[in-house]
């Protein structure tokens, strides 16, 4: 019958293809930490020369990222000198992007966004600091302890300027004195 086709023979390049198209992944995986540096590098750059204050927190973001990645590995090589170093950086990133937003952005209600943002990244940086400071040895853990309290302290300005306190306390006053007793209707019949 004329309709039905012929099994085409299967073609010998499609088994050699696969073949290098793995060989070169594997490869490429084998690579990447030794472009990891460059590419910790290359985001720090763009972070430096950031102007604009939504962008400079979107670069953090990644550039956070890489940072953890690269702490992750000087911790998994005991170079924990590398670690606070790393750690160091990432600390003094998240205070000139927050110098920027409230130089840029001094209103945190009409311009939320960045601040959102750069809180989710300093939560996201007190986690990995506290992460590390389980594994390292104690006599890092120092300057590690002051990263974290820097960025809990961040963190807690952050959250300050985003919801602000609406009312006012009430005053509490002068407290009555101790002897008075409390004036209250009494129910006895008056005379």
């Amino acid at each position: 019958m004329f309709w039905k086709r012929k099994p085409r023979p299967r073609s010998i390049s499609r088994f050699l293809i696969r073949p290098a198209f793995v060989a070169l992944f594997v490869c490429a995986l084998s690579c990447s930490p030794l472009f990891a540096v460059d590419h910790v590098k290359e985001l720090q750059n763009h972070f430096d020369h950031e102007t604009h204050a939504g962008s400079k927190v979107k670069a953090l973001e990644k550039l956070g990222e890489a940072q953890f990645i690269a702490a992750t590995k000087a911790g998994q090589a005991e170079d924990y000198a590398t670690v606070a170093f790393t750690f160091e950086k990432y600390r003094d990133n998240v205070r000139a992007a927050l110098d920027l937003l409230n130089k840029q952005e001094p209103d945190a209600d009409r311009h939320s966004n960045g601040y959102r943002n750069l809180e989710l990244q300093v939560r996201r940086g007190i986690r990995e600091v506290e992460e590390t400071l389980v594994i390292v040895p104690e006599e890092v853990r120092p300057p590690l302890r002051i990263v974290e309290q820097d960025l809990i302290a961040i963190d807690d300005l952050l959250i300050a300027k985003l919801f602000p306190r609406r009312t006012k306390d009430p005053d509490k006053g002068t407290p009555p004195p101790a002897d008075a007793k409390p004036t209250t209707p009494s129910t006895e019949p008056k005379p």
